[in-house]
């Protein structure tokens, strides 16, 4: 099979009229597998502390470390002018130095991250990458034109610490530079964590011992976000290597141990990454391996992990002839988090052609399941998770049935089955939380003080943004899409599917006589809320009524609650999370924590809302294929902001939909690949036939 390769050019600089940081807001990422990634500025600047060439993802209790923050590039010419190529050396004196004024083109080459340099005539490529499945960092350099060879020397700097401290923290000391031959090392003494191990591969590669501790780096996103911004960092010297044209050097660098890091060749390394990642394009769906869709494959390939240093888990899986999976949510801070897993499985792993992994992330986060819930969240370097959510354990139903649609296996059904039938009835009888059936109408209470259970879940202190506790009306969509594929999965295993088919049917009268806000024409948010009475504010949560396989709401009903979300909630990169003309709309997120938080579902634009509503839009309007294509046209020009290549977490609430949050996020990317998949194949097969869905005796009226 012939594979396209995808190519994103990005030329440089960057003019945008919109942005005048520009050249220090477009970011890129490359992962490893573990967890672990290199990322930054394509300008080279570091703007946060997650900024770095190797952020290793180590076994517990470190977690994420930020192991080479950076490799300054200079270019010596023979009259002994030297001139920084691009990885201009940190600094606080000079912040707004971009250091980019000789480079001409970023782009993605099958993901892979490629500078073009051209300095006074010489041109020089660079390429960064981290070889699959270990914390080792490879940074490549091509002469390509105006002379035969060039010196280079770089100096690598490093502050070793956990990605989530303090930049402000003090730099750890006294650091240890070791040489032997041509293998180098940089060791923290009195510590645990490992040597980061540096390999120069070029001709005549010398280094240079000249240590020197720069200070007071400015963090410029850190300070806008209200964080410790200024921090040192410390370099043991600088390498020196003659780059000759046609013959690639190297800068390699690892925490793993000195034959692993020496297996493969830097070119035999790259051949292999661009292998592995030709292989992820053949195993997508057709309409996938080509286009805008290829690049969302290779960046949904980011989120898929192999946790570092669960080693019970790893024991255990491998026992029943599993591997251990799971999702990281988003880049650069979040951890896997089971929400976001169930939602993203059918675009990261389905969609893909990555079912084996589905299977595994299925059957890991079943092992996790307690009083009837999976995990919330793992933090980072821990063993155990956190299992304060309401929603995400319903979502597993609908990731299960995706998978089990998609990959006809049926043993793993009835594997899970006993899990799934056990969340149910934990969940009527009541589980942590305050989640259970209220038993006088069949739908779902959650809700405690001092949590937050819904994917709305900002928290500042004890402050809970959006509590929403009650019956949320995306809970009790989901928990009736639970109950409708139980009582079809319980008489496929033999059991009596009627308890099942009783309480689906009393939940949607119950939904339908008591969600409908006659009066705005949408559906409530929360209904017996906390505070008393019902939330009337519009969210996009009441979607998921119609976008489900067996949506909750009368089909009466789906024109126009459709109408008020398009109208009031959908931009070109989502649905904002509240309508504009709610008080207590806020339409930037942006300031410290306490402010973001207070805006992070009060308007925010959430990219992965599109995938449910490109289903629900379909459900309604199945011949108006413009129509949902407009839900993610938005995205197309967004792959070239941000994080180049992939889909932010969030975007401001009003144009120019600045994007925010993680640069990279696993359900953002999912749902609009998915989108974009569900799309292609209804261009191709005309509208499908509408999904009918009543109870028998169905009452409209409140």
């Amino acid at each position: 099979m012939r594979i396209s390769e995808p190519i994103r050019r990005v030329p440089w600089p960057v003019i945008d009229p919109g942005d005048p940081e520009a050249r220090v807001t477009r970011e890129w990422i490359f992962t490893n597998g573990l967890g672990g990634y290199a990322s930054g500025t394509v300008s080279g600047v570091i703007t946060r502390r997650y900024h770095g060439l190797l952020i290793a993802s180590l076994p517990g209790p470190f977690g994420r470390i930020v192991m080479l923050s950076h490799l300054a590039e200079q270019v010596r010419f023979g009259d002994g002018r030297r001139v920084e190529m691009g990885g201009r050396e940190p600094s606080g004196d000079n912040p707004d130095a971009h250091g980019t004024g000789y480079l001409t083109e970023f782009r993605l080459e099958m993901g892979i991250p490629v500078w073009r340099y051209d300095v006074e005539g010489l041109v020089v490529e660079k390429r960064v990458f981290l070889p699959y499945m270990q914390n080792t960092v490879f940074i490549l350099y091509d002469l390509l034109a105006g002379g035969d060879h060039v010196e280079l020397a770089l100096r690598p700097s490093v502050n070793f610490r956990a990605q989530e401290l303090s930049v402000s923290e003090p730099l750890g000391w006294p650091y240890e530079f070791r040489s032997i031959g041509d293998q180098h090392e940089i060791v923290l003494k009195n510590s645990t964590l490992p040597r980061l191990r540096m390999k120069l591969h070029a001709p005549d590669a010398t280094f240079t011992l000249k240590g020197k501790r720069i200070e007071n780096v400015l963090y410029a996103v850190e300070q806008s976000r209200g964080y410790q911004a200024r921090g040192d960092l410390w370099s043991p010297g600088f390498f020196k290597l003659t780059l000759r044209r046609g013959q690639r050097a190297a800068f390699v660098a690892s925490t793993e141990s000195a034959e692993t890091m020496s297996v493969l060749a830097p070119d035999q390394a790259l051949d292999a990454e661009r292998r592995r990642r030709q292989r992820l394009l053949a195993h997508a769906a057709p309409e996938a391996r080509e286009g805008v869709a290829a690049e969302l494959v290779l960046a949904a390939d980011q989120f898929i992990i192999t946790p570092a240093g669960r080693t019970e888990e790893v024991a255990r899986a491998h026992a029943f002839g599993d591997e251990v999976r799971t999702v990281i949510a988003g880049y650069h801070w979040f951890t896997d988090w089971g929400r976001d897993t169930m939602i993203s499985l059918e675009g990261l792993t389905l969609v893909t052609g990555r079912h084996t992994e589905a299977g595994y992330i299925l059957r890991t986060f079943a092992h996790y399941v307690r009083d009837g819930l999976i995990p919330n969240m793992f933090p980072e370097g821990e063993k155990l998770g956190l299992y304060h959510t309401g929603d995400a354990t319903l979502w597993f139903f609908r990731a299960v049935q995706r998978y089990v649609e998609c990959s006809g296996d049926r043993l793993t059904l009835s594997l899970l089955y006993p899990t799934l039938t056990q969340i149910i009835e934990r969940h009527v009888h009541g589980t942590r939380f305050g989640i259970h059936v209220d038993e006088r109408d069949g739908l779902l209470v959650q809700g405690v003080p001092g949590y937050q259970l819904t994917w709305m879940d900002a928290k500042v202190d004890d402050w809970v943004v959006t509590p929403r506790r009650g019956k949320a009306v995306e809970i009790n969509a989901l928990w009736f899409n639970a109950l409708k594929l139980m009582e079809h999965w319980a008489a496929e295993q033999g059991d009596d599917p009627s308890e099942y088919r009783r309480r689906a049917a009393m939940a949607r009268q119950s939904f339908n006589d008591r969600f409908w806000f006659a009066d705005g024409g949408y559906l409530y948010d929360v209904v017996d809320a906390e505070q008393g009475g019902d939330d009337a504010k519009c969210r996009p949560n009441q979607i998921l009524a119609i976008a489900l396989p067996y949506p909750v709401l009368d089909e009466q009903r789906w024109g126009p609650v459709m109408q008020v979300v398009r109208d009031r909630l959908l931009t070109t990169v989502g649905l904002r999370s509240l309508a504009p003309d709610d008080p207590d709309f806020k339409s930037r997120y942006f300031g410290d924590l306490r402010t973001r938080d207070a805006a992070y579902h009060q308007g925010t634009v959430w990219a992965w809302l599109v995938g449910p509503y490109v289903d629900a839009w379909l459900k309604v309007y199945p011949a108006d294929l413009a129509g949902a294509r407009r839900a993610v046209s938005g995205f197309l020009g967004h792959l070239d902001d941000a994080c180049i290549g992939s889909i932010s977490e969030i975007f401001d609430a009003d144009q120019p939909f600045t994007p925010r949050g993680c640069i990279a996020q696993a359900w953002s990317v999912a749902e609009v690949l998915r989108a974009s998949i569900t799309l292609e194949r209804h261009a191709q097969n005309g509208p499908a036939e509408r999904v009918q869905y009543r109870e028998p005796g169905i009452s409209l009226a409140k």
